[in-house]
Formats: structure tokens, C-alpha cells, sequence
């Protein structure tokens, strides 16, 4: 590789891209908008940096730059990189160029850290090596030092834009909904596109049937297509009366009922996931008895809180307005609902949220952070608070026996927080004093 290399952005990914080429022999330039000084700590001393901006001259005179996901491939001086033809990928890429080992790779809007990690646990515990990277677990490029059966990916619409050659042999679309509009300026359709890409040189393409979004644009003989779905696909569900199952060719098969998974949307889940436990030839046994103890990720619908007949819940990872909309469903027929909303919207359509709450009389909205500059005008009687502390303090004396406190919050977080891990374990610290607090007065006030 005897060009001249730019790696622009130095957090896990682009650090993980310097290490992989110094250990290569390759010595890269290096760059970032950010002027920390821990990230002089990363760079060697023979490696050229330039931090606080990005650099015009050695943009524009690079001849190959690796992109990190957080950098907008839609940046004026990237648009200009690439009129001058000159190459522009990232990790997913460059790890495609040198990666031999089989991959199984999973993309959506929601959900994709769920499937991943459901697949990885099953996995394993049928005796396969794997290891996770991507947009969770393990650097792509770190991935490489590891002699594993299969890498598991997950992989975000950031990551494909770049995307060119990635040789997949199982790729699937879990949903497509409203995201990173902020990052597509001709939107949804924008989106779509690069999501799809994941099947462009995949063996087999998993596809959520009632999910028109996720339909290939084309079908080609070479591949082989599975379906799933609420409804449709070759793997789907079955509603009686009092229990929902899993019906493969119209033949049930399994109670979901029985097990501790939470949502409907969570069904759908193992069904992409029991899709690819049939490729590999995973016994039924051994799936079913994975579904029956598996429990939910934090910061997905987790029950941090009961007291008193009130359940508060963190469902931080609840970054858009379909996976808030998912929550809403499974607790709809709770008594009273008090919606934590809030963060950055990526310019997504809060009025798809407004429609589906239009049709609730038992959620109350409180509403932090930058969004609070958009909410009134959709949600006039939403009650603004600056802050999650400021929202819980005011609602700790409303909350009557039945009611749910729910932080679902149909934005990202970085607005006041790092991520939205940061903004789940803050609320449940917040919820907890709280408690802890109200709990000691009061005692003290009846002694």
C-alpha cells in the first residue's frame, strides 16, 4: 500500500486503523477536528497530526483517506476529496481488504446489539469461536488478530457509507425507520440506501418481510433470501386469545408467553436470529432453551425501580422514535405513563410520535434537553424540565400506585450526556437517591 494514507478522526476506530497500519509498516498522517490533549497520548511521535480542525491541504493531498464513522462522508472537504478522485473508505473497508474469516453481519435501525448479542451467546454456547466488532464489541480492525469460526458484526449505516467490498456470508436487515436525518439531507430513501448496502456481496440476505424498507432493490439468483416477520416471511408469529408463538410454515412451534422477553419487537428479533441458528444447523433444542433464559440488555426496558406500586423503567437506548414507540406498545395497557423525552432529535419527525400519542390519554410527557426547544408546538402540554433530575424531583409526589416513570427517549443523548449508557446509569442513580431520600424522611417524619 504505497500510497499517501490520511486517517481522519482518532477515537476507537481511527486509532484502531493507526495501530493496524504501523504494525503493517505503513506510517500514516493523521487528524482530528478535536484538540484534546490525551490524543497526543495515541499518536507516536514519527506519526504526522494535526489537531483542532481539519487540515484543506493534506485532505485534498492524500490519495487514500480512511474515514472514521463520524465523519460525515457528506463534509464539504470530503465532497471535494472525491471530485478529485481521490479514495475514501473506513475500517469496514479496509478491513474487507485483509479479512478471510467467515462473517455474519447485522444492520437496522433498532435492535441490532440485541440480535448480536442473542446470536453471539447461542453461538458460543454451541461450540463455535466468535468474536464481536464493529459498531459494539471489538474495533474491526483488532478483530483481525483473532482466529475465530465467524465475526460477528454489527454494523451501523455510518459504517456502510464507506462500504464497498465487504464479503459477507450472512447479512440481515432487522427494521428501517427514521434515524440520522441530521446526517442524509434527502432523507429517509438516503438512509435506506446505505443500510442496504450490507447485502451487496452477501451469501444470504435475512430481511424483515413487513418491513418494506428492507426489501433488496434487486434479487439475484446467486443469493439465497429468508424472511421474517410479524405477519409475513418464511418465519413469523401466531396471536390466539391469551398467547403469542412461533410459526414456521404455518406450523407453531413455540409460546413466547413462557419466556422472560419483553415486546413484541424482541419476538421479532429471535426470529432473524433462530434464521440464522437453521443456516448453521443449531438444533431447535438448543435455541428454545436459549429464548427461555434470556434476558433483556440494560438500558432496554430495564425495571430499575419498584415502590409503593410505582415501576420506574430505563429504556435509554431507546434513541429514536420507533424504539420509543415499541416501548409504548408492550406497556399500553399500564394505568398511567410518565414518558421521559429528550436529547438531540437527529431532525427526525417528532410528528410520527405525536400520531401515535394522540391516540393515548395516559401518557404524560416530560421533555429535557435541546428537544425541549421543538416539543411545545407538537406536545403543548408536555411539562418542560432542564434536566432528568429536574423531571423525576417533579413528578416523585404526582406518581399514584399503577403508574410507569419511563425514560425512553426517542433522541440520542449527546446533548447533555457521553451516550446513552451514561444517560441510563444517571437516571437510575437519580431515581435511586431520590428514593432513597423520600424514604429516610418520611421515616424519620413518622419516629
Amino acid at each position: 500500500m504505497n500510497k499517501k494514507i490520511l486517517i481522519i478522526g482518532l477515537g476507537i476506530t481511527g486509532i484502531s486503523c493507526l495501530r493496524f497500519l504501523l504494525k503493517k509498516k505503513i506510517i500514516p498522517t493523521v487528524m482530528d477536528e478535536r484538540n484534546d490533549s490525551y490524543l497526543l497520548k495515541k499518536i507516536p511521535l514519527y506519526v504526522p497530526y494535526h489537531l483542532g480542525s481539519l487540515n484543506k491541504n493534506w485532505i485534498l493531498n492524500s490519495q487514500l483517506i480512511i474515514l472514521s464513522p463520524g465523519i460525515s462522508i457528506f463534509n464539504n472537504l470530503i465532497l471535494k476529496a472525491q471530485k478529485k478522485n481521490i479514495e475514501i473508505i473506513g475500517d469496514m473497508e479496509l478491513f474487507a481488504r485483509y479479512n478471510t474469516t467467515p462473517l455474519i453481519a447485522i444492520t437496522g435501525t433498532n435492535g441490532k446489539s440485541t440480535v448480536t448479542n442473542m446470536i453471539t451467546n447461542i453461538m458460543k454456547k454451541n461450540n463455535f469461536q466468535v468474536s464481536i466488532g464493529g459498531n459494539t464489541g471489538y474495533p474491526v480492525m483488532d478483530l483481525l488478530s483473532f482466529k475465530k469460526d465467524f465475526y460477528i458484526l454489527e454494523i451501523s449505516s455510518f459504517q456502510l457509507e464507506t462500504v464497498k467490498k465487504l464479503n459477507i456470508y450472512i447479512a440481515i436487515i432487522l427494521n428501517i425507520s427514521q434515524d440520522h436525518m441530521d446526517r442524509y439531507p434527502l432523507g429517509i430513501e438516503q438512509y435506506r440506501n446505505f443500510k442496504l448496502r450490507i447485502y451487496k456481496n452477501a451469501d444470504i440476505c435475512i430481511y424483515n418481510a413487513d418491513d418494506i424498507l428492507c426489501y433488496p432493490k434487486k434479487f439475484y439468483n446467486e443469493k439465497k433470501y429468508i424472511t421474517f416477520g410479524k405477519f409475513l416471511g418464511t418465519y413469523n408469529l401466531f396471536f390466539s386469545k391469551k398467547n403469542i408463538y412461533l410459526k414456521i410454515n404455518n406450523k407453531k412451534i413455540f409460546n413466547f408467553n413462557k419466556t422472560k422477553l419483553i415486546g413484541i419487537h424482541n419476538y421479532l428479533n429471535f426470529l432473524a436470529v433462530l434464521a440464522v441458528t437453521d443456516i448453521l444447523k443449531i438444533s431447535k433444542k438448543n435455541f428454545f432453551k436459549e429464548i427461555n433464559n434470556y434476558k433483556n440488555m440494560d438500558h432496554i426496558l430495564q425495571i430499575i425501580h419498584k415502590e409503593n406500586g410505582v415501576t420506574w423503567i430505563n429504556d435509554s437506548k431507546s434513541t429514536n422514535i420507533s424504539s420509543t414507540k415499541a416501548a409504548l406498545e408492550y406497556l399500553h395497557r399500564k394505568k398511567r405513563i410518565w414518558l421521559f423525552l429528550g436529547g438531540y432529535d437527529k431532525n427526525c419527525n417528532l410528528s410520527l410520535l405525536k400520531k401515535y400519542l394522540q391516540k393515548k390519554n395516559n401518557i404524560k410527557i416530560l421533555c429535557f434537553g435541546k428537544l425541549s426547544e421543538k416539543i411545545l408546538p407538537i406536545f403543548p402540554r408536555a411539562i418542560i424540565v432542564k434536566t432528568i433530575h429536574e423531571g423525576v424531583k417533579k413528578i416523585i409526589k404526582l406518581v399514584k400506585f399503577g403508574d410507569i416513570v419511563l425514560l425512553s427517549p426517542a433522541c440520542s443523548s449527546i446533548d447533555q450526556f457521553k451516550n446513552f449508557k451514561h444517560r441510563g446509569n444517571e437516571f437510575i442513580k437519580i431515581v435511586k437517591k431520590i428514593h432513597k431520600y423520600t424514604y429516610t424522611s418520611v421515616k424519620k417524619f413518622i419516629i
